[in-house]
């Protein structure tokens, strides 16, 4: 499951982790809630060290239309080639693995978009010290409210909500600075053989795909710093 990547780490009281992840990835949305918890974990045991968290964008399905006609069934069937059935079964696990998580998914309202332009929001409220509540804003829009999140003024309300000027984010909607960043991210995971979200990168060395427990999460927080603070490399798992 840990996998090593190359990197210089330093000694000091912070570890760093990049995820990689997309606004429309039900996972993503369950694995941030469970990483949140295995930080906590983690922070019980070692209060002194701070977790650097940077998120980075992903598109599951950039084929996607901005405003797709047809349920997330319907999407699923097209686009997965799986028989309705199985992924009215699929959703409905999901929807009870995210209420373990304190989630709420509403498959029934909500409406599958293309997430790029989410992304080149999301990048702005980075550039504001504001990501964390934006992806949380985002992920409750779209899978428990059913919001459009390709739409530029719903992006600017939600915008709003989170401490962002709503003019910013509809420049931010068409600007190509935004997308070449937002292309920036998807270029690095391609590089770092990301091919599923969920993906974290610890100390820019140590990968974990998926949408582990918490305290698994703790306990790889947990190698991570040994591992730092010992100099000593994992065998790729």
């Amino acid at each position: 499951m840990l996998q090593a990547r190359y990197a210089v780490a330093t000694m000091n009281d912070t570890l760093r982790v990049d995820i990689w992840s997309d606004i429309a990835c039900p996972w993503c949305y369950i694995g941030k809630r469970r990483f949140e918890a295995g930080i906590a974990e983690f922070n019980g045991k070692h209060p002194e060290i701070e977790i650097e968290i940077e998120s980075h964008s992903y598109e599951l399905a950039p084929d996607t239309p901005d405003n797709y006609e047809g349920s997330e069934i319907d999407f699923l069937t097209k686009h997965k080639g799986m028989p309705r059935e199985r992924v009215e079964d699929m959703l409905e696990q999901m929807t009870q693995m995210a209420t373990l998580e304190g989630i709420e998914f509403d498959f029934g309202k909500l409406q599958h978009a293309n997430t790029s332009r989410a992304h080149r929001v999301l990048h702005l409220a980075k550039s504001q010290g504001l990501q964390a509540e934006m992806q949380d804003r985002l992920f409750r829009a779209y899978f428990t409210e059913g919001r459009l999140v390709s739409d530029v003024e719903t992006l600017a309300e939600l915008g709003e909500e989170v401490g962002l000027d709503a003019d910013e984010v509809r420049d931010a909607y068409e600007d190509e600075e935004y997308e070449d960043a937002v292309e920036r991210d998807i270029t690095r995971a391609r590089m770092l053989g990301v091919n599923g979200v969920p993906y974290f990168l610890f100390e820019e060395k140590y990968a974990v795909s998926g949408a582990q427990s918490a305290e698994t999460f703790a306990n790889v927080l947990e190698q991570v710093l040994g591992f730092r603070d010992s100099d000593t490399e994992p065998e790729d798992q």
